[in-house]
């Protein structure tokens, strides 16, 4: 079966017809052609049984003056008798019909052999007989010994299989349209991209699916805006308090505790921060034409000119093609990949990325010399605030477990998602894959 709606939808409606058409052409030629070509064969057969009755009676002499006259009442059959001369002792390439047919009737009513030959001519039939020391033929038109018009049943029958093809096709095609939009737009909202001109149209059936997914469109999108305003509306009251307690800190006695709650307290701002800046990459960002080398290399840049302040040791190489432009929410992607990067730095003192495009994705895959992390403990590294029991710790560093997660949700709301595994340079390997 086609794996397509409209393939499928073509075969049901067109095989039965189509069966139907075939199995009726077959009984046509296997019985209707037999049963009219041996009618009208046998009295052929007769004409000629006379002819053959005539020339026993009459002699050689006397039939062949007899036979001109013969072609006028005979309806053009003309006997020609050749002497000295012997049928071909091969079989007759004629229809299993007429041989038969011929050859029953001549042998019952004559006894003479028979050979018959319908290929060898176009329009024509030859029927010989063997007489005694002689043989007579017989030239026959096709249609004086067999149906010929049965060609018309098989063309009616094509062209009307034809007509019902193309009607289908034309209907079915209008049939399908809708659903193939629905697929798209489903396809496009899965990518995180505007899908503002849809309009449900088709079947009730198609028309209820459309109603449908934008219903699930509106929910989706209320519940991303309402966690986005919750997680902005949280971290922008906690920062007062927090503000606060930096000024009272600052003003008290620098000892051990006010250092370790300095430290607790830059911790949270951070998470803070972090919180903020994925609300400020999801909400209400508009999908838009990107270059995503040029989006990798800017953030590669940025990384490095941060990390430089702080640790002039880690190096980050690029290696990003030109010409990959990808339709995404360019903020809450440039986090995704400065989230991927900040981490390969974190861990490690030499990070690369490269962005590359494989049949229908683009990958852009981060690289680190850090400790990585054991395989079966990779999908873990996407929990938030989740500790691992490795050398490679999320929230070590100063991270806040928030990083990888962040990436991956920015990922899959593109239609796609990160992967981890072992790098070339000893560490981790993280993949985004986006649907081109």
């Amino acid at each position: 079966m086609p794996r397509g709606l409209f393939g499928r939808s073509l075969v049901i409606i067109v095989m039965p017809v189509v069966v139907l058409q075939a199995v009726v052409t077959y009984l046509l030629f296997d019985r209707q052609w037999d049963a009219v070509t041996t009618r009208i064969s046998r009295g052929v057969a007769a004409q000629i049984a006379l002819f053959v009755q005539s020339y026993e009676t009459l002699g050689p002499e006397k039939f062949a003056v007899e036979a001109a006259r013969l072609k006028e009442t005979s309806f053009g059959l003309a006997p020609v008798v050749v002497p000295a001369e012997k049928i071909p002792d091969t079989e007759s390439p004629a229809y299993e019909v007429l041989r038969q047919t011929f050859t029953r009737e001549l042998a019952k009513i004559t006894g003479r052999p028979v050979w018959v030959d319908s290929e060898s001519l176009d329009d024509q039939v030859d029927i010989r007989i063997q007489l005694d020391g002689a043989v007579m033929h017989v030239l026959a038109d096709r249609k004086r010994v067999m149906s010929t018009n049965t060609h018309v049943w098989v063309l009616w029958s094509m062209g009307t299989a034809l007509i019902l093809l193309s009607v289908a096709v034309l209907f079915l095609r209008n049939q399908i349209r809708p659903i193939e939009r629905l697929a798209d737009v489903a396809e496009a909202f899965g990518k995180g991209r505007d899908v503002l001109d849809f309009r449900p149209a088709g079947a009730t059936e198609v028309r209820r699916a459309g109603l449908a997914f934008l219903d699930m469109k509106e929910r989706i999108s209320r519940f991303v805006q309402q966690r986005t305003d919750m997680l902005a509306g949280v971290s922008h009251d906690l920062r007062t308090p927090l503000t606060r307690m930096k000024l009272e800190l600052a003003m008290m006695k620098d000892d051990p505790s006010s250092q370790a709650l300095k430290g607790d307290l830059e911790e949270m701002e951070h998470m803070l921060e972090e919180y903020l800046a994925f609300a400020r990459g999801q909400a209400g960002e508009g999908a838009a034409d990107t270059d995503i080398g040029q989006l990798v290399r800017d953030v590669a840049t940025s990384a490095q000119r941060k990390a430089g302040t702080k640790a002039p040791n880690k190096t980050i190489d690029v290696a990003a093609g030109s010409g990959l432009v990808l339709e995404v929410r360019p903020n809450a992607m440039r986090r995704c990949v400065t989230n991927l990067v900040e981490n390969a730095l974190r861990y490690g003192t030499r990070a690369t990325v490269s962005a590359s495009q494989h049949d229908d994705m683009v990958e852009i895959a981060v690289d680190d010399d850090g400790p990585g992390i054991p395989p079966d403990r990779r999908e873990e590294a996407f929990r938030p605030f989740h500790r691992l029991e490795s050398g490679r710790t999320l929230t070590q560093g100063g991270g806040v477990g928030l990083g990888l997660a962040i990436a991956r949700d920015i990922a899959r709301g593109h239609g796609g998602d990160i992967t981890l595994g072992v790098s070339q340079l000893g560490g981790l390997r993280a993949v985004v894959r986006l649907p081109v």
